[in-house]
């Protein structure tokens, strides 16, 4: 069951646990080892790389690597 926060109109289930999926994602060093090296080859195709890790999804890969390798100016 879903309901809506009256205070800032966020959904949180029945739980009360929040929608969003802010967890930090957990990589085993192997999957850091490949997206590594398939970045390096392709560049930011996102599907691509995802597409060579079983379970995991182009979002998830993104997500990772921007928080991994970003750099602020």
């Amino acid at each position: 069951m879903t309901t809506l926060n009256s205070t800032d109109g966020s959904s949180v289930d029945s739980r009360g646990e929040s929608n969003s999926q802010d967890s930090k994602l957990e990589f085993s060093e192997d999957e850091e080892t490949l997206i590594t090296r398939m970045f390096n080859l392709v560049g930011e195709r996102w599907t691509l790389i995802a597409g060579r890790i079983p379970g995991r999804t182009a979002e998830e890969i993104k997500k990772y690597w921007t928080s991994r390798y970003s750099t602020s100016e």
